[in-house]
Formats: C-alpha cells, structure tokens, sequence
C-alpha cells in the first residue's frame, strides 16, 4: 500500500509543522507507549505529541531514541501541567519535560489548560523560546475570550492552540479567532472518542465509498482540509497506517458540506466551565 507524502503547514514564527501526527494520550504503560511511537514513526508520522500529565515522557524519549530517525525530522510536542502554571515552576517543568524526553529541545510546547498563573508560566515559555530550548510555543483547550485576552497579553503569539475539534464540534467561531491571531489549530480527539457511532457513521461512511475510504479517514481529512493539525491516536499498526493514508484525496464542497452539518456546537467529552472539573484538574499532580 502506497501512502502517500504527508502535508505539513508553516506556523505563525515560520517553522513547519506535519498536518498529521501521532497521540499518546491515555497509554500510561511505558512498554506499550514505546511500542505505539516506534510503530508510528516506522509508519510514517513525524509528529508526536506527549504532555507531562500522560506520564509517558520517557517512553517517548526510548521510542525517539531506538528509532534511529534523524532529530531533525521529528516533531515532538509537550505540554506544562496545570501544577507548574506558573514563571518559576514552568522554567522547572520545561526543564524535567527535556530530560525525560532525552533532547536538547522541543519543537512545540504547550500550556495544557487555561489554570493556574498561566501568563507567568507563558512568560518563562517565551524566555525558552527565545533561549532555542523551544521552537514554538503555544496553548491547548484556550477557549476563543481566554485566546484573545492572551493573544493581547503576551509577546510572542501562540502558534497553535490544540482543542477538541470533530465532526460533532466543529468550532467555527473559534476557527474564526484563531485565523485572526495567526494561531493554528490542532484538534484532539479528532474521532470524537468514538463517540456518535463516528466509525460506522451513516454519513461519513457514504462520503467515503465514493473514495474507497472509511468513516475515520474521512473524519481526518475533513479536519486536515479545515487547516487543523490532527492527532489521532491507535495502539495498533494497521490503524496507525490507515490514519495516515489520508492525502490521496480531497473531500469536495459538498462533502464538507454535508459534514458541517453534523456539527451539534458543545462537547459531549469535558466542560471547561464546570467548577468541578477545574478542581479536579488542581487536584491532578504529575510530581510531589
């Protein structure tokens, strides 16, 4: 099977990033994420995205290191946890993420949720930008007033802000926010957590036989057609492959269409605005 040469897109500070990577959300084992991220990388991505909560940082680095692909050509993307939100801790955090990833820098880290002294945790994040430690700085789940109010703050722009985006919430208005400021978007979830039936979907299924394609790829692509990054995640080979053979075709005008309205406008995985859930979140700690 012939897949075909991934896209990239260029981020607001110049430097390219794959429109499709490799997630590692919820595989907490360190042999089997080893696995999934040199299975990965041997299929292909080039991307791969990790965050110091998934407490799988040094599976990643294994992986990064045994697969004998070139620094240069990888992406790899982390994030501060809630719990470092702040100046002096994220400069620890940014720090501990380097070690435990084996490398001497990143190319993408991000602020995993707007919590905590996120601004001050921002600042000692633009201070390794500037350093080189990081290649591009940015945010995940800013909701479009918390985005602005950044983007109005701060020196360095975010160059991606990675939220929940699928068929099932679309996003536009924030899509909208971020075109403006120059931020791109990057979508977790990007099956929805399998949600809506969204591999076996009536109306993603049907777009894709006309393409000799199935639900998922389907999903993908309308997203990567969007300009979202996407990061699907599998454990498996196969699925991996499959995810990333998604740039032999092109959904048309009425396809996206047709997908659009799918969208039910909120998520149906997490509320950013419930207390609890915030609480949570300060409880959630990834160190003593």
């Amino acid at each position: 099977m012939e897949v075909k040469i991934m896209e990239y897109v260029t981020l607001n500070n110049g430097i390219k990033m794959p429109l499709e990577g490799f997630g590692v959300f919820q595989v907490p084992d360190p042999a089997q994420c080893k696995q999934a991220v040199l299975d990965a990388i041997n299929s292909g991505y080039r991307l791969i995205d990790t965050a110091a909560a998934y407490m799988n940082e040094e599976a990643v680095g294994a992986a990064i290191k045994e697969s004998g692909v070139d620094r240069s050509e990888l992406f790899i993307t982390t994030k501060l946890w809630v719990q470092d939100a702040d100046y002096e801790s994220a400069k620890k955090a940014i720090e501990t993420s380097l070690e435990k990833l084996g490398l001497d820098y990143l190319d993408l880290y991000l602020i995993h949720q707007p919590m905590g002294d996120y601004v001050g945790a921002y600042r000692a994040m633009e201070e390794a930008y500037k350093e080189g430690k990081l290649r591009a700085i940015g945010v995940c789940n800013f909701y479009p007033a918390r985005l602005a109010d950044l983007c109005e703050t701060v020196d360095v722009i975010p160059a991606v802000n990675q939220v929940e985006l699928h068929p099932f919430f679309q996003q536009e208005d924030a899509l909208a926010l971020m075109k403006e400021y120059g931020v791109r978007p990057e979508a977790w979830g990007p099956f929805a957590e399998g949600n809506h039936g969204i591999f076996t979907h009536p109306v993603l299924s049907s777009i894709g036989e006309k393409y000799g394609k199935s639900a998922a790829q389907v999903a993908l692509r309308w997203n990567v057609q969007r300009g979202v990054v996407v990061i699907p995640k599998s454990v498996h080979k196969d699925r991996m492959e499959q995810n990333m053979n998604i740039w032999d075709f092109e959904l048309s005008e009425e396809d996206m269409n047709e997908i659009a309205k799918l969208d039910i406008g909120h998520s149906e995985i997490v509320n950013h605005d419930d207390p609890n859930f915030v609480k949570m979140l300060h409880g959630l700690k990834v160190h003593e």
